[in-house]
């Protein structure tokens, strides 16, 4: 988006946009062809699988640095947050992270096999698993967790600060009334 379209988004959001990206361009063909349908979800949906794309890349080509994708990422910052000694149970990666057992299961495997994690069994649970990050993650996740954090902060840098507050609290209310 160029500075003239930034300098025009104010309390008119919506207005300001509907012209200046592909989703606002979409959802006019939408109400042109379909004036009977409620696209009005389409605004927000829509802009947030495109973002998904868009941040997705951007956070990738920052982790690239690291040799990491963001789901390894996710899974070694997660245990890394968690705190001393940086263990977790796969069910509580998982409660954490957007992926199936099984994504997870396999990528456990291939960090376990890099030397980022280990594995080794839950001394209160016979059958449980713990996950925990070994020194060569840590060496690894933690320039990682400082460069992607200075990637987000430039992803969103377009806001000020109550407009960030606005999203924030948007999509919090979206993530706590989800399907």
């Amino acid at each position: 988006m160029g500075t003239e379209a930034a300098r025009r988004i104010d309390g008119t959001v919506a207005d300001a946009l509907s012209d200046a990206d592909r989703v606002g361009a979409g959802i006019r063909r939408w109400q042109r062809e379909f004036p009977g349908i409620d696209s009005s979800g389409k605004a927000i949906v829509g802009r947030l699988l495109h973002l998904n794309e868009v941040y997705l890349a951007a956070i990738n080509k920052t982790l690239a640095r690291h040799k990491l994708k963001y789901p390894a990422f996710a899974v070694l910052a997660t245990l890394r947050v968690e705190g001393e000694p940086y263990r977790m149970s796969p069910k509580a990666l998982l409660d954490t992270l957007i992926l199936t057992s099984g994504g997870l299961s396999n990528l456990l495997r291939r960090l376990e096999k890099a030397g980022y994690i280990r594995r080794f069994a839950d001394a209160t649970d016979g059958r449980g698993v713990v996950v925990e990050l070994t020194e060569l993650g840590r060496r690894v996740v933690e320039p990682a967790m400082r460069d992607h954090a200075e990637t987000e902060r430039r992803l969103t840098a377009i806001l000020s600060g109550p407009d960030r507050e606005a999203v924030e609290r948007g999509l919090a209310l979206l993530m706590i009334g989800r399907a």
